[in-house]
């Protein structure tokens, strides 16, 4: 079982003491029974067993509810571990493979795998016990009556292996479950993030509906129905032949003469004292399988392995040049070998420019900028700095040189500055002026506590963010497209000026061509391939970008 293996490797020597305190209880179990059979059974009911009988009660009390709050307290911070975990590999795995995967897994993966885990944890001090507890009480039967026990195992043994099958239905819905969890995942984003969409066309809404999401949640109900109803036949064939276990052991004993009327009468205190351990035993067996199945599930996401801290190497602070020598990037497709394919792309960044890239849609553009900010790594060719090609451990020091403002952009609440600490209050203060949302912003310290913007304004909030950052290179993807003509104006004649004093290189994604004079460079991607407009090119351009475009 995959879960106690990953819990035995990480906490191996409380394991192992939760583990043992288990044993004692079951130590302890057994040791009631005996007392029963030799004190209270065989030699009658003196009042001063009383007080030991009450003791032994007391004490197995107490190690029993210890071993089981041991073993729960153990699985709450394993579960948070690897909780915190998965986050972090999230936080490093690469952009393309958590594109790849979709924000609807990752999330199921939050919230279902982690919460099916954590309720294995709660269920399993409950299967500990049966097993350690079962298996006490068999050496203490087999002293007592080896050929009694031998017909009792055989039973019990048929009876576990009918209950094997069972749940091995189980786990096989509970993996059906689990696909369909995911598909419930992506129908509940289409409603929340389509929520305009689908409120203005009822037909979608329907179909949205009546075909995905009804067919999706008629496939989770089947399957947890059947799911449910193995582990009920579970529960109840184990609890019904357990009871027949005691009749076959009095039959025995009474009937055959295999035994003494007080074996068979501890025989059938055994089992009884056995019966609910095993029914829990059996009834948490199906969470395990549900908590294997979401370790199959975060395995199979093939995430960046695990690596404590944030630290980033700052090698590549005093850069001046980047270079993009022959890079390739692929989009794969349905096909093997085939996909929209961007490159090779030469391309050189000199500190301190001001460069513009201009593109029809599905060009290229987006894609550039996320190689060139090392969200992508290239499929061919090479990033190199001053000349010198970056290697695997320089990769985290080149993003770090970067601050951007994608059309995707997600909105962060709170200011920070160079290595996370606090932003630099008059660069604050004269950004928020110059972007003219000093009366639009509300701070409780460095955060911001009235985010709901329109979308302009949600963008220059964006853009604050970035520049309090103090990152060298600021990357804007048709960041003016959102704001009204007076601020994209004031953009291209004001701030941008202003950022070239500062000696932040930017590199913007814009079809606002009658400001393409104020960039150093103009760049045009058209069909995956980079080129460079100048002379009577760029001049058309500057005229007429949508032209240009349309020409593709």
């Amino acid at each position: 079982m995959e879960l106690l293996r990953v819990v035995f490797r990480h906490y191996r020597w409380p394991f192992i003491a939760v583990m043992a305190l288990s044993l004692a209880s079951a130590v302890l179990g057994v040791g009631v029974i005996a007392f029963i059979n030799q004190r209270l059974i065989e030699t009658g009911s003196p009042l001063s067993t009383l007080p030991q009988f009450i003791g032994l009660l007391a004490l197995l009390l107490l190690v029993t509810l210890g071993a089981q709050l041991a073993l729960t307290l153990l699985g709450h911070h394993f579960v948070y571990g690897l909780r915190a975990r998965l986050v972090k590999r999230i936080l490093d795995t690469d952009i393309e493979r958590l594109e790849q995967l979709g924000s609807a897994t990752l999330l199921a993966s939050l919230s279902s795998d982690v919460r099916n885990i954590t309720i294995a944890f709660v269920r399993l001090p409950e299967l500990v016990q049966g097993v350690v507890l079962t298996l006490a009480a068999v050496a203490y039967l087999a002293w007592l009556s080896p050929s009694l026990l031998a017909v009792t195992a055989v039973w019990i043994a048929f009876t576990m292996g009918v209950g094997w099958l069972l749940v091995s239905r189980v786990y096989s819905h509970f993996h059906q479950v689990r696909e369909s969890e995911d598909r419930l995942y992506q129908d509940f984003q289409s409603v929340i993030e389509g929520r305009k969409e689908l409120a203005l066309n009822r037909d979608r809404a329907r179909h949205l509906f009546d075909e995905v999401y009804d067919t999706d949640a008629r496939d989770y109900r089947y399957h947890i129905i059947r799911a449910d109803t193995y582990h009920l036949s579970v529960n109840n064939w184990a609890n019904i032949m357990m009871l027949g276990a005691i009749g076959v052991a009095f039959f025995l004993a009474n009937g055959l003469g295999w035994a003494s009327a007080s074996v068979a009468a501890t025989f059938a205190l055994t089992l009884l004292f056995l019966r609910t351990p095993l029914i829990q035993a059996v009834g948490a067996w199906p969470t395990l399988i549900n908590a294997q199945v979401a370790f199959d599930k975060l395995n199979s996401l093939e995430l960046t392995e695990y690596q404590a801290g944030f630290e980033v190497d700052d090698a590549l602070a005093d850069w001046r040049q980047i270079e993009l020598r022959g890079v390739t990037y692929r989009y794969a497709s349905g096909e093997a070998g085939e996909g929209f394919v961007v490159g090779p792309i030469d391309l050189t960044l000199v500190r301190g420019e001001q460069v513009f890239l201009i593109g029809g849609n599905g060009s290229g553009k987006s894609t550039l900028a996320r190689l060139l900010s090392g969200l992508y790594r290239p499929l061919e060719g090479e990033i190199r700095v001053d000349g010198r090609a970056l290697t695997p451990a320089e990769w985290g020091a080149y993003r770090a040189r970067f601050a951007s403002v994608f059309t995707d952009f997600h909105q962060f609440d709170r200011l920070m500055g160079p290595n996370g600490d606090a932003p630099d209050p008059m660069l604050v203060e004269t950004w928020l002026e110059r972007l003219q949302m000093q009366h639009k912003l509300q701070f409780a310290g460095d955060r911001v506590t009235n985010p709901h913007l329109s979308q302009g304004q949600r963008k220059r909030l964006a853009l604050l963010l970035a520049i309090a950052e103090s990152r060298d290179i600021l990357l804007l993807d048709e960041w003016a497209a959102d704001q009204d003509p007076q601020f994209r104006r004031l953009f291209y004649r004001d701030l941008l000026p202003h950022l070239r004093e500062m000696g932040t290189t930017v590199f913007a994604i814009s079809h606002d061509d009658s400001y393409f004079a104020h960039a150093d460079r103009l760049l045009e991607m058209r069909q995956g391939q980079l080129s460079e407009l100048t002379g009577a090119q760029r001049e058309g351009a500057s005229r007429d970008a949508v032209a240009r475009v349309g020409s593709e």
